[in-house]
């Protein structure tokens, strides 16, 4: 069955509670994107210029630590949120994601939707409070493999 990029944002949690004029900004700045098994999605120290909505698949997050080997420190999987450096400046990444199966997602245009947000304030700060807490998430699913990292 083919979805409208406007039916899957309305279905998922993340978007919940946004108003119907709100979902077609962000629909704006999205489309499709698919990445094959071992696609590397984005780079440490890159520009962060999307975040990606998973639809399908999984993808590791991934730190580079000097002498030692590329670790993985988390795991984002179907209806999970990928990539929250777009959200502050200077909008670097600040580990690398790759794809660990084929996977399907939501490409959004950070820059379009920065732009965007510029004009909605309301908007934005929704959105804010939203990657806020995938942050949170993110940093202590870090830390904790940090800690197992410095034990070994």
């Amino acid at each position: 069955m083919i979805q409208t990029l406007d039916s899957l944002l309305k279905k998922h949690p993340f978007f919940k509670g946004l108003t119907d004029s709100q979902l077609k900004v962000i629909e704006g700045c999205a489309k499709n994107a698919r990445f094959a098994a071992g696609k590397t999605i984005f780079v440490e120290g890159d520009p962060a210029d999307s975040f990606y909505f998973i639809e399908e698949g999984s993808v590791s997050i991934e730190l580079t630590v000097p002498d030692r080997p590329t670790s993985s420190v988390h795991k984002v999987g179907s209806g999970e949120i990928l990539g929250w450096s777009w959200i502050a400046a200077p909008y670097h990444w600040h580990f690398n994601a790759r794809a660990l199966e084929a996977t399907k997602a939501i490409a959004f245009d950070a820059r379009c939707l920065r732009a965007k947000l510029e004009d909605d304030h309301e908007l934005g700060y929704e959105l804010l409070k939203r990657f806020s807490e995938v942050i949170v998430q993110r940093l202590d699913a870090t830390q904790v493999k940090l800690l197992r990292m410095a034990k070994n």
